[in-house]
């Protein structure tokens, strides 16, 4: 295998191909940041709709819940083919980029809405009820007294979420998007052997996912509370 992989290797480092690599390389990052950004503000605000209270709100509560549960427990590709064939039926001409990115978003949103509902619940109930005496409204508690204490809680999990997040946007491949793993098919059917096609792919994703967890890594120890350091 390393003797065949040596003598395409030639042929396969052509600027072409390290263009087309880098290009789908960008693709994936892309997708991935868009999806943890949007899926963010979208997480944001299931989490503060689920917080809310009174029965006037409960119709946006249910939904809130639905989709969250809806889009946890339902599998990616499962999602992004729906996403697929109803932009299809609507008869409009959107990009496949954009269909994936709906996916994405739709996906990050429901995961992390809940990180996001976690680290608020984690805020003392004292804090709670100490903003509720000062007449506090729930976006003033949220954005001045939950969201300052909360975000060491909900940063590690998120940034662990967008790592892992990466991978997964290699599905996006099944409807055409041209990403990584899209580009490693195209390079195997063009003749290289899958070892080498795969196996730059492979290196590709390392490259961009390692960094990341690293620094995730060291995000999360630095967040951590004194008393779990060295733990």
């Amino acid at each position: 295998m390393l003797s065949q992989i040596i003598e395409e290797w030639p042929r396969f480092a052509t600027y072409y191909n390290l263009v087309f690599i880098a290009k789908a390389a960008l693709t994936t990052l892309a997708l991935s940041v868009l999806g943890c950004v949007v899926g963010s503000l979208l997480g944001l605000a299931l989490a503060v709709t689920r917080l809310t209270h009174g029965p006037a709100l409960l119709p946006l509560r249910l939904l809130a819940i639905g989709f969250t549960e809806l889009f946890r427990r339902v599998p990616f590709l499962v999602t992004l083919m729906l996403c697929f064939f109803a932009f299809q039926a609507t008869g409009a001409d959107v990009p496949l980029f954009v269909v994936a990115a709906v996916t994405v978003t739709l996906i990050a949103g429901a995961f992390l809405g809940e990180i996001v509902r976690g680290g608020l619940n984690a805020v003392h109930r004292n804090q709670w009820e100490a903003a509720a005496a000062m007449n506090f409204s729930l976006t003033e508690t949220i954005r001045y007294v939950a969201l300052p204490q909360a975000w060491r809680l909900i940063l590690p999990p998120a940034f662990g979420f967008f790592v892992m997040f990466i991978k997964d946007t290699a599905l996006a491949s099944q409807i055409g998007v041209v990403e990584l793993t899209f580009v490693g098919k195209v390079l195997n059917n063009k003749g290289f052997s899958a070892a080498l096609s795969f196996g730059a792919i492979l290196i590709v994703y390392f490259a961009i996912s390692y960094p990341l967890a690293r620094f995730g890594a060291r995000l999360e120890a630095r967040l951590a509370s004194p008393r779990h350091r060295g733990a």
